[in-house]
């Protein structure tokens, strides 16, 4: 630490946290680094290297993080290079462009795309791999097929090798070390040519082809898929081609991944193939919204180009001809082909939960000539089955590479190890390699002498000592390799089955294996967010604020390693900042729950522990507004919770942060006003809808109640209000307050079961998630009532309403993270889209998610948050209607914009009143 300061480097940490962050990375492997740097300048770099070259500790450097095969760990100094993010320069002329090597692929992408350019390589991590990254593991991607791998596309780099030198390598440079390895290949031409660049695929160990004189003796392509073993990149210049005008995706159904396999040579000369990838069943059938795919279990999704439309609908009609599937399709709607290609870019992370035992990485890109790839399917089905294995196959098919994630038995001695001599031995039959894209790391380098001969073992060990003499680089990796099943990630052994406060049902009861559902596949530190997880880390790009960041900590805690149980100061640090909003438990491949996983640990944390002040009050809201439903005690109550000295006091009595407004109460209750003149019995056979006032509704926005029952009565429905009192328990959930939020939910089960028998409208739609995804957590018997349940959309795309004319109304829509994530917010946006109404949905979080906003403490990045996305909707639509149906969501709008938003209800509802409308639209 002292000496990486003394260097310049002002972004250094040995802190317990950071370690723990930065110990995994998306393999099985863990090891502890002894500081970590986050690199802001090249200089930062180069004195990390320095200081690891003077004093002999490892240095690795690390993009994203997304490494499968144990690539971006190790035990010295890691370097984050995130920060390294300029793109220097782009010159659509020479179609390059100069980038740092923290550049994300998908912002690369999109400067390129404003020239009509693209990169060619786009992994399935292309939201968040780095351009360092790819070059690291020599990545492909899905359109490697028609654009190649990195290598393909590197043309310079600046490079410190672990030697000493730095320099500038590309075609027609020199230096001492770039010499030392032209003329090391130059004397082992014969073997070299013979034995390296066989297949396009052939990853595995150096690629020495690139330095045969033929191919122009490029050494800054052998650093490409050397795995940051050789130097270190400090910026580099890479090709861009061309955006074709026209793009297709064709889907082909096979009976099974080994057929589709078969048919991949016949497809290649088909058509000109830009992508041909590999699907099966068992990953689409964990996907809530799948879209409809051809008839077979297993798919290759296809892409052709063309510089019209009509020549890549000519294209893809050929491919079809030429296909021997049982059913093939093309599909011109690019919404629906992103989905298939969201569904094949998840394949990691799905795969890792589709089998009935958890899968893991370990054998994950094996690669073969593509005439081959059924053939090894086959055998490589029947050595899981002698194995008592299993797996999901997809990935590469094209180009032969196959993405397979197993669930080993990792707690059997020796289960790994033997199956991956097994499978190493058998692929070399095939003329395979160990990697297709992702790299030996950890997992296969140890098995690289099954794969390569002796003389090709030394000349890597050659280039090694050439570049890196005194192994400093990423020691341990396809030079002088650690044992493959050394420093395996800890796995939950079951002992903790059945402890959590919560059911927590699809892991057993077990916290250890719920955090234990990620896989570091690091969909949550996208650069910019597709859905809403995760809304801490798009405000404050800090790996502790992540998703995966926060299950690496908890994994620790719960390991009893570097962070020391549920207590310690870390595991505060890495949840504080988690909003709750359940944006991974949608968005994340693996499952993780983060608010459930926040929820159960702070009531482990607080258990007959004093708690924090707002969990006494923001936590139990509901229950202080219920305490003055009279009129009289809720004027008082609102003049507390409004402006003035006594509201200053309530807040800072609440735990609230003095910037933010508290909620303001309405001055009579949805029930109170909707009571009818009789009491309306459950068992009313004239009540159509009931309408539940749950407490935000019922106390704070009574309105939305009011126009939803108007928009009811309009539609000849007779609903009415559950005049009970009922609470989901929501803030008691979000506190931790796990034994209170079942009483809660109890109470709420007990009360709304007699009105199941009919729909039953919710309003606020965190509330309607708590019932639909947290009721099973709590309550043993939950009966009907969550079925019963719906939003407003859902009810009237279920009754098939029409919906009034909002033609000419721009609508910027806040959805609710919760609805979102729980509930899905597509009838909401069919709903809007078939009343006209010109649509602009939000696609992250607002930044309030209930109590989390309000705290001491929240409120920077709270507003941060919104400024991800919320707010440069709203100043972009500053005369649009703002739709809102969560208190949370309009409360935000209202403290950071001045602006009201409406409820859907509300919304539908003033159409109605509205005599230039058309009418109402079926």
């Amino acid at each position: 630490m002292a000496a990486l300061r003394r260097e310049g480097v002002r972004e250094v940490s040995d802190s317990v946290l950071d370690r723990a962050l930065f110990a995994s990375d998306a393999s099985l492997y863990r090891v502890e680094p002894r500081a970590v740097v986050r690199a802001r300048h090249r200089d930062d770099v180069l004195a990390a290297l320095n200081v690891a070259r003077e004093r002999g500790v490892p240095l690795t450097m690390r993009g994203a993080g997304t490494s499968i095969a144990g690539n971006a760990i190790g035990p010295g100094i890691i370097v984050d290079t995130r920060g390294l993010d300029r793109i220097v320069s782009l010159d659509p002329d020479s179609r390059t462009a100069v980038v740092e090597p923290g550049v994300v692929q998908a912002s690369l992408q999109q400067v390129a795309a404003a020239a009509g350019l693209r990169f060619g390589p786009d992994p399935s991590t292309h939201t968040r791999c780095t351009i360092g990254g790819m070059i690291g593991n020599n990545a492909c991607g899905s359109r490697a097929l028609g654009y190649g791998r990195t290598s393909d596309n590197v043309e310079a780099l600046t490079v410190a090798f672990g030697n000493g030198e730095t320099g500038r390598l590309g075609p027609g440079t020199s230096g001492p070390t770039s010499q030392a390895l032209r003329d090391l290949v130059a004397g082992e031409l014969g073997h070299v040519r013979t034995n390296f660049g066989r297949f396009s695929r052939q990853v595995s160990g150096y690629s020495l082809e690139h330095l045969l004189p033929e191919l122009g003796g490029r050494v800054e392509r052998l650093l490409v898929g050397s795995e940051g073993t050789l130097g270190v990149v400090l910026d580099a210049t890479v090709r861009l081609v061309a955006e074709p005008a026209a793009r297709l995706m064709v889907v082909l159904g096979y009976p099974s991944m080994a057929e589709a396999a078969d048919d991949v040579p016949a497809l290649l000369s088909a058509a000109p193939l830009v992508a041909c990838e590999g699907l099966d069943s068992r990953l689409t059938r964990l996907v809530r919204h799948a879209p409809d795919l051809p008839r077979g279990a297993g798919w290759l999704l296809c892409e052709v180009v063309g510089e019209a439309a009509a020549e890549a609908t000519a294209h893809a009609q050929r491919l079809i001809t030429g296909a021997s599937c049982l059913e093939g399709r093309i599909v011109p709607d690019p919404v629906e082909a992103a989905a298939l290609w969201r569904i094949r870019e998840d394949g990691a992370g799905l795969a890792a939960v589709a089998l009935d035992r958890p899968a893991y990485a370990g054998w994950e890109d094996a690669a073969v000539p593509p005439e081959r790839l059924g053939d090894w399917l086959r055998d490589f089905d029947a050595m899981l089955a002698e194995f008592g294995l299993s797996t999901v196959p997809y990935g590469h098919f094209g180009d032969g590479c196959v993405h397979a994630r197993i669930d080993f038995e990792l707690g059997r001695e020796g289960a790994l190890r033997e199956f991956l001599i097994e499978a190493a031995t058998r692929l070399r039959a095939y003329g395979g390699s160990l990697s297709g894209e992702h790299g030996d790391g950890r997992a296969r380098s140890e098995l690289l002498p099954l794969m390569y001969d002796a003389a090709s073992l030394d000349l890597f060990a050659r280039v090694k000592r050439v570049c890196d003499p005194a192994d400093v680089l990423n020691p341990g990796v396809l030079v002088s390799p650690a044992p493959l099943d050394a420093d395996l990630r800890k796995v939950p052994d079951g002992s903790d089955r059945g402890r959590a406060h919560l059911r927590l049902a699809h892991d057993q009861g077990s916290l250890a294996e719920a955090v234990h559902r990620c896989t570091g596949v690091g969909r949550c530190v996208a650069a910019t967010a597709s859905g809403v997880m995760c809304p801490s880390f798009q405000a404050t790009r800090d790996e502790k604020d992540s998703t995966r960041g926060r299950a690496r900590v908890l994994q620790e805690a719960l390991d009893g390693r570097l962070v020391r149980g549920l207590d310690d100061p870390a595991v505060d640090e890495a949840l504080d900042l988690c909003l709750a909003c359940k944006g991974c438990a949608s968005d994340c491949p693996t499952g993780v729950d983060m608010a459930t996983y926040k929820s159960e640990v702070l009531s482990r944390r607080y258990q007959g522990k004093r708690r924090p002040l707002s969990h006494y009050t923001l936590g139990r809201l509901p229950a202080f507004v219920r305490l003055a439903p009279a009129a009289r005690g809720r004027s008082w109550l609102a003049r507390v919770m409004g402006s003035g000295p006594g509201a200053a006091l309530a807040r800072r009595l609440a735990g609230a942060d003095p910037r933010r407004s508290l909620p303001a109460l309405a001055p009579t209750t949805l029930r109170a006003s909707s009571r009818p003149a009789h009491q309306v019995c459950a068992e009313d056979k004239e009540v159509d809808v009931w309408l539940w006032a749950d407490t935000f509704t019922d106390h704070f926005h009574p309105a939305a109640g009011r126009a939803a029952l108007a928009l009811l009565e309009h539609w000849g429905l007779n609903a009415q209000v559950i005049t009970q009192d009922a609470c989901c328990g929501l803030t008691w959930i979000t506190t931790g307050q796990i034994d209170a939020a079942r009483e809660q939910m109890t109470a709420l089960v007990e009360t709304l079961t007699p009105y199941a028998t009919k729909p039953i409208l919710v309003l606020e739609p965190s509330c309607l998630a708590t019932v639909r995804g947290d009721l099973a957590e709590l309550v043993d018997d939950p009966g009907d009532v969550a079925a019963s349940m719906t939003t407003l959309a859902e009810l009237i795309e279920r009754l098939g309403l029409g919906v009034p004319d909002l033609t000419g109304t721009s609508v910027v829509a806040q959805p609710h993270c919760h609805h979102h994530a729980v509930l899905g917010w597509e009838a909401d946006r069919r709903v809007l889209t078939k009343a006209g109404a010109d649509l602009t949905a939000v696609g992250g979080c607002c930044g309030l998610a209930g109590n989390f906003g309000m705290e001491v403490g929240h409120y920077d990045l709270s507003v941060a948050v919104a400024e991800t996305q919320l707010l440069p909707a709203l100043r972009a639509a500053p005369d649009a209607v703002v739709l809102a149906d969560g208190l949370s969501c309009r409360h935000q709008v209202a403290d950071l914009t001045g602006r009201s938003a409406r409820h859907l209800a509300e919304l539908l509802a003033a159409a109605l009143g509205d005599d230039s409308r058309t009418g109402a639209r079926g």
